[in-house]
């Protein structure tokens, strides 16, 4: 079938173009969550809601993702990845349509969240596979560093355009933007070869499982830090006395292993799993997905807490913040593509854990810079540091995984990958974002009930009504609401003044978590491969 396929599209002298379709649809499905960062204060005034809210809009589009991953992958190679790569690109521009609509958050979750995140769960793996079936073996490695270099670009791209766009015009333009660019790459699709379809079933009971599974462990997440994690937050529900989120966790770990168990199951029985379990025996490819997990944690929580800093603390516009996260973008291109480019042969092991160290050592820099009369520049090595961590990342993984198993696994690697990926990233958001909030409810309910400039009568309501969470407000979104609430004078300026250390500390203690999901990251780096895949070329892939 093979000899078919390649006797139809001979030596895929159109391999160049579809790589560059391939890569546009790479780099439109990692561009929301970059654009969508930087302008949260702007988006979240315009639909009427918090940056609670956007951070639950973030958090369930890459969950969305997530869970749908392996489902999309196996669905693409019982149909064809070609036509699944069409479907989801239609889904995706229906989705970018609802939200550059959106009038509020319900309508934005629908279309960002879940017919976005539903179309790039389709479309993803199918890259993966489509790359195999359009580019000669010979210049495949190279291939799949350019399209991890387009995902890149799209984080580095994305906080300037999108708060260029936000700032001088809308938001809602990227998106409709992007409905443009979808039907662009669909004009495109018949000039690409398509991997023949498979003779399988989906496994819809293993889909639900790691769906419901993997949805429970994020949700919880999530919501811990309105709900708490063990022990329930005032006002908040309570199952036989424990937080809803205990319960959440517990539930989806013990999913998962009955999704591993139905998975087993179905190889034993010579029927089609969702995936092949044993592929995780594989430990280069364990190791590869480990770290795209760890990655993209780790870059999720950056990217949400550095715009809110930038963009409520210090109250800069969109295009103000996305132009402080520039040496971040700068740093990521060109290590993504400087890297595989002038150091070929590099360990992958060896070149991951400098990047790891470099992103390590610009948090902990972020972190520490987190004091009173802090400005931008700040962030200006932090965010090099950042930058140059992940372009070293994006320059060696992808090789990594698809080498570590023949090419007729490249979809359900695929799939793993960007499971791998976006869940962490999923987790990175929910975990940061809830620390953050927690961390700034503690401090402003401790600082106003200990403040002698707060008279007794604030300091219970404000008890009362901030115990479920306090929002993460600027100086002058909090003045407003105190004076709409009657609060003025020198209890006003106590509550500004309380605000505004409590927003510094939560950001410190963020970024310190951050940092240590980073150094975790190193202990999983030992999986890597010494060599790099270019160094034996046509070997195939290494035994685990």
């Amino acid at each position: 079938m093979s000899e078919d396929r390649t006797a139809e599209h001979p030596p895929r002298a159109g391999s160049g173009l579809v790589l560059a379709v391939l890569a546009a649809g790479q780099f439109l499905m990692t561009l929301d969550s970059s654009v969508m960062n930087v302008s949260m204060a702007t988006v979240a005034e315009d639909i009427g809601t918090s940056i609670t809210g956007i951070q639950t809009a973030i958090t369930l589009y890459t969950l969305v993702m997530a869970s749908l991953m392996i489902t999309g992958g196996k669905i693409g190679a019982i149909v064809g990845r070609r036509r699944v790569f069409a479907l989801g690109l239609i889904i995706y521009g229906a989705g970018s349509l609802v939200t550059g609509l959106a009038p509020n958050l319900g309508v934005l979750l629908v279309g960002w969240s879940l017919l976005e995140g539903i179309g790039a769960a389709l479309i993803m793996p199918a890259i993966v596979a489509l790359v195999a079936a359009n580019v000669p073996a010979e210049r495949r490695t190279a291939a799949y560093g350019l399209i991890a270099a387009a995902g890149a670009s799209a984080v580095a791209v994305g906080p300037l355009l999108g708060g260029a766009v936000t700032t001088y015009a809308s938001w809602r333009l990227v998106f409709f933007g992007e409905v443009v660019v979808v039907a662009v790459i669909m004009l495109l699709l018949r000039r690409m070869a398509d991997s023949p379809p498979e003779q399988a079933r989906l496994d819809l009971l293993g889909a639900a499982l790691s769906v419901a599974g993997l949805g429970m462990i994020v949700y919880g997440v999530l919501r811990s830090g309105e709900w708490g994690w063990i022990q329930p937050r005032p006002g908040s529900p309570a199952v036989l006395g424990l937080s809803p989120v205990v319960w959440l966790l517990l539930g989806g770990l013990l999913v998962l292993v009955l999704f591993r168990e139905r998975l087993a199951a179905r190889v034993r029985a010579g029927r089609e799993p969702l995936f092949d379990p044993r592929l995780l025996d594989n430990g280069r490819l364990k190791g590869g997905l480990t770290m795209f997990f760890a990655q993209f944690a780790v870059q999720a929580g950056v990217f949400f807490a550095v715009p809110l800093f930038l963009s409520v603390v210090l109250e800069l516009s969109a295009l103000g913040t996305g132009a402080r996260l520039l040496p971040l973008s700068v740093a990521l291109i060109i290590a993504a593509l400087g890297i595989p480019k002038f150091l070929p042969r590099a360990s992958p092991r060896r070149v991951v854990r400098v990047g790891l160290v470099s992103m390590i050592i610009g948090i902990l820099l972020l972190a520490a810079g987190m004091d009173p009369g802090v400005n931008a520049g700040v962030v200006a090595l932090p965010m090099l540091l950042m930058g140059a961590g992940l372009g070293a990342l994006a320059s060696q993984l992808g090789a990594v995984t698809v080498s570590a198993v023949p090419e007729s696994r490249s979809a359900e690697v695929g799939g793993l990958q960007n499971t791998a990926s976006y869940l962490g990233a999923s987790l990175g958001t929910a975990l940061i974002g809830s620390i953050l909030i927690g961390a700034l409810t503690s401090s402003v309910i401790d600082d106003i009930e200990n403040n002698p400039d707060v008279p007794a009568a604030v300091q219970e309501q404000a008890t009362t009504d901030l115990a479920a969470g306090v929002p993460f407000l600027s100086d002058t979104q909090l003045r407003e609401a105190l004076g709409t609430a009657g609060v003025q004078g020198p209890t006003a300026e106590a509550v500004v003044s309380i605000n505004t250390e409590a927003r510094l500390d939560a950001l410190q203690t963020a970024f310190a978590v951050t940092a240590l999901l980073a150094v975790a990251a190193l202990f999983g780096t030992r999986r890597l491969p010494t060599r790099s895949p270019a160094a034996t070329p046509g070997a195939g892939p290494p035994e685990p």
